[in-house]
């Protein structure tokens, strides 16, 4: 789980918030948030997250993938239309025959106390990367981490197996120390299109915090 800086850059969206009245209010569900004002809300989140999902760190892509309420909307004290509880989580609504993983995996849950935050700059510290794929807490006794992964099922195979996959290229026994510092250097970057490698965080802990 990467830190997120929330970098709002959504001059339609907030135009159209700006036409509250006595006779009308936005809203996010059913006939209100839509059309241009929603997509440009959905690229400014996926944008600032470097084009990687805010759970898991999968490679975003516009077909699948959903705008996720970090508190949930069924949370009445929640504003849906709060942009700093706003997130870009992968998985679409709609999409099947995939385990349901992230936002789609967490749907209204959600625990102050156990549920770890990408907004929080701390949370790429509480959990940690073996080389073959798999996540587990930082700290074994961590009740948040223990908690986070699980109820966000992010050890499950799938995942598991495309993280061993982004961490295989940089084993390379033909590759020597530096030649494999330049190439992690370069993957933590993000590229021309503004966008991180995925499983940055798996890269960052095995090849940067581990050495």
């Amino acid at each position: 789980m990467k830190h997120i800086v929330k970098d709002q850059n959504t001059p339609l969206f907030d135009e159209w918030m700006a036409l509250a009245n006595d006779d009308w209010q936005p809203t996010y569900g059913k006939g209100g948030l839509r059309g241009a004002e929603k997509k440009e809300l959905k690229d400014s989140l996926m944008k600032e997250q470097g084009y990687i999902c805010c759970y898991c760190e999968r490679q975003l892509t516009d077909d699948d993938s959903h705008i996720e309420h970090f508190n949930p909307q069924s949370n009445n004290a929640v504003n849906p239309l709060d942009y700093t509880n706003m997130l870009c989580s992968c998985q679409d609504q709609l999409k099947k025959g995939e385990p349901r993983h992230c936002g789609i995996s967490k749907d209204n849950w959600f625990d102050k106390d156990l549920l770890i935050s990408p907004l929080n700059s701390n949370c790429e510290g509480g959990f940690a990367y073996t080389a073959d794929g798999k996540i587990q807490p930082a700290d074994e006794f961590d009740a948040a981490a223990t908690k986070t992964i699980e109820k966000l099922k992010l050890d499950i195979g799938i995942l598991n197996e495309r993280r061993k996959k982004a961490i295989e290229p940089f084993l390379d026994e033909e590759l020597d120390e530096q030649e494999v510092s330049r190439f992690v250097k370069g993957y933590l970057k993000k590229n021309s299109d503004e966008m991180f490698g995925e499983f940055w965080t798996t890269i960052n802990y095995i090849f940067v915090q581990n050495v």
